[in-house]
């Protein structure tokens, strides 16, 4: 795995029954950079996310996160895991941001952010609160560390689930539709963050359907149809692309 490489997918294949959700997939992804995947629904763009996050199990290929193996094909060509610490060690080093929120309701926002860094990660609770409360003011709710998740709306829930995935100091974080459950005026105030995210050079997958934030935010847009990769580049690239799957696509959405 290069230095700057964070990311690396090879030949991985996945599916469900007789359905191939994905088909010999490869792609990498640089510390620092910015990738949305976009494609048409059940293209296989969450399951890429799932499968890197162990929420999945590739049926074949090889996988490695921050210079870890987490799977390698066997001289059979079927995916075999690595231990079990090494899976947890990769596990941590990513964040996962959900499009359905995932907050647990009994719990305050302060203890949702807080409750993993102080039993995954073993921090004091003071410490974990710190960092919560340092977080919460960089997302815009310092005042609503108290409140219980039905208390805020739809886009403070989404902020502070990704306070959440920020407070466990991850590597980089995968976003599926972040904003796909959001009404459209809520929208804005989850990409705003994305944005300043961004603007630190975390390394962030984001799976979208926002294809105008796509091509203003990314450094690098793939375009997923049926399990496999079609194209994949620049946002000018993909964007002004000549390939008929991805020109068909792209007309059923305003830049």
């Amino acid at each position: 795995m290069p230095l700057d490489e964070i990311l690396s997918v090879s030949h991985v294949s996945k599916s469900f029954g007789e359905l191939d959700v994905l088909k010999d997939m490869s792609l990498s992804v640089s510390r620092g950079e910015v990738v949305s995947v976009i494609g048409p629904s059940g293209s296989g763009k969450s399951t890429l996310l799932r499968v890197v996050n162990q929420l999945e199990r590739a049926e074949s290929g090889d996988i490695r996160v921050c210079g870890k193996v987490l799977c390698h094909n066997n001289e059979n060509g079927q995916a075999i895991y690595s231990d079990k610490e090494i899976l947890k060690n990769i596990r941590l080093s990513i964040g996962l941001v959900f499009q359905s929120f995932h907050l647990f309701p009994h719990y305050s926002i302060l203890k949702n952010i807080t409750e993993a860094p102080v039993q995954v990660l073993k921090k004091s609770r003071g410490e974990a609160e710190n960092t919560a409360r340092e977080l919460l003011s960089k997302l815009g709710l310092s005042d609503k560390e108290s409140a219980y998740p039905y208390q805020l709306s739809g886009g403070q829930q989404q902020r502070a689930a990704i306070a959440r995935a920020l407070a466990m100091n991850p590597q980089m974080i995968f976003f599926d539709e972040p904003t796909s459950a959001l009404d459209p005026e809520l929208t804005g105030e989850v990409l705003k963050v994305i944005r300043s995210l961004a603007a630190e050079h975390m390394t962030m997958v984001i799976v979208t359907h926002e294809m105008a934030f796509a091509s203003e935010l990314s450094d690098r847009i793939i375009f997923m149809d049926q399990g496999v990769i079609i194209e994949e580049g620049t946002p000018g690239e993909v964007f002004s692309s000549e390939h008929e799957r991805t020109k068909q696509f792209l007309q059923n959405y305003s830049k």
